[in-house]
């Protein structure tokens, strides 16, 4: 998997393959494309100039006002101006030499009547919205309970530190594992899915499928929080992995669910029962793979978005983060998060090659809500009309596991019975 951008095909400098690039990559990508396009760019510098377009000094203004303010004031502007054109042009230069200007125009069409929640409202109202794309983070599931594990504050880490961690990410580094996999074993047994209860944005994306409105929801979530909610696995892409499924390190053997669950409670380390291997739960450690249903699915399906919801991440981690930029330049994206995230890289949109979300006043089609995820969720359901069938789908569920988790308890203790 490469982490670095590629222009297009036809330029491609970085290599492929399933290893991250390296400095040594990227200084080579940086110097060959400005060997590519530094002739360019000064031929269009001198066309500019032999027109005053691009002049070396600023133009001199004449001011009959005394007062120095004023008198500098008027060149500033005038050399500010010459300054946003010709950024403006040799980003348009830019666009049309790797071939995006036809899209990037496109991208300058109004979207939303209005950049607000209630603009995307009217917009899934007139019935543009068909096919929705939601994206999950942590944030979506923090409500439920579920700690985090890299903060000091929330115990687990200092469960942690008897096996001396290098660091917290350790726990989750494929090699630290195969070494010593007790650590991560322990965590597990904190996380472990069926300790928690989906919470209204999981129940929202349910609602979603319900509806025949969701395309598909990709996840960084290990929680399977979406899968107890009803989620159907066929719209679920699980990003960074997940519990649901577990195999043997040597011998590839597969394992459900509740078989990893006997064995974590139980306070073993997994061993597989083909073989002395170590059983690994299939999510992403650092060092691995992201699945292959992640990247086979990306292309169709983002293409054939007309709604992109991204709730509860930082979208910072690649190359999920990069996902918000899949979508069509008409596909509106709405962001339900703490803080605004996932705003573009100005060098990427100054190549027009899509630099994330925009949640300027020039944007056409992002929008951001702030707050907490589930009254984000809630009130976009209450402004479609949904909010008491969401209350109720919510309230229902989560009476079920109740049940479920009282009716276990008394199986178990009468399992204990001699």
């Amino acid at each position: 998997m490469c982490v670095c951008f590629c222009v297009n095909q036809n330029i491609c400098l970085l290599p492929a393959g399933p290893d991250f690039c390296g400095l040594d990559d990227i200084f080579n990508f940086l110097k060959t494309a400005a060997h590519r396009f530094l002739r360019p760019l000064l031929s269009l510098r001198r066309s500019l100039s032999s027109v005053g377009i691009m002049a070396s000094k600023p133009a001199k203004v004449e001011s009959n006002s005394s007062s120095d303010d004023e008198a500098t004031s008027g060149p500033s502007r005038v050399s500010d101006a010459k300054d946003d054109s010709t950024i403006e042009m040799i980003r348009r230069y830019m666009a049309d030499k790797l071939g995006f200007l036809d899209s990037e125009e496109k991208s300058h069409q109004k979207v939303l009547e209005e950049l607000t929640l209630d603009g995307v409202v009217k917009h899934i109202k007139d019935g543009k919205v068909k096919r929705i794309i939601t994206m999950a983070g942590a944030g979506i599931s923090t409500s439920a309970g579920i700690p985090d594990f890299r903060s000091p504050e929330s115990g687990l880490y200092n469960n942690l530190e008897k096996y001396n961690l290098p660091h917290p990410q350790a726990v989750f580094e494929i090699d630290f594992f195969q070494e010593n996999p007790k650590p991560f074993f322990l965590l597990a047994k904190e996380l472990y899915p069926g300790s928690f209860k989906p919470t209204i944005c999981h129940y929202f994306i349910k609602l979603l499928n319900e509806k025949g409105m969701l395309l598909r929801h990709y996840t960084q979530n290990i929680d399977t929080l979406e899968r107890v909610a009803g989620v159907p696995g066929e719209v679920l892409i699980e990003a960074h992995g997940t519990f649901y499924t577990s195999h043997c390190l040597e011998c590839r053997a597969e394992y459900e669910l509740e078989w990893m669950k006997e064995r974590i409670f139980s306070d073993q380390i997994p061993i597989c029962e083909k073989c002395p291997g170590v059983v690994k739960p299939d999510i992403v450690f650092f060092g691995e793979n992201l699945p292959d249903r992640f990247y086979s699915s990306i292309s169709k399906d983002f293409d054939e978005a007309d709604l992109l919801i991204v709730m509860g991440s930082s979208l910072v981690v690649q190359p999920f983060a990069s996902l918000v930029n899949k979508v069509k330049h008409d596909c509106p994206r709405l962001l339900i998060n703490r803080e605004k995230a996932g705003e573009g890289d100005r060098l990427m949109a100054l190549l027009g090659m899509g630099g994330g979300m925009d949640f300027s006043d020039k944007s056409t089609r992002d929008v951001a809500w702030l707050g907490d995820c589930d009254d984000g969720c809630q009130l976009l359901a209450d402004k479609l009309g949904w909010g008491d069938e969401l209350r109720k789908l919510v309230k229902e569920e989560h009476e079920r596991i109740d049940k479920e988790k009282e009716s276990e308890t008394k199986a178990e203790g009468k399992g204990a019975k001699p």
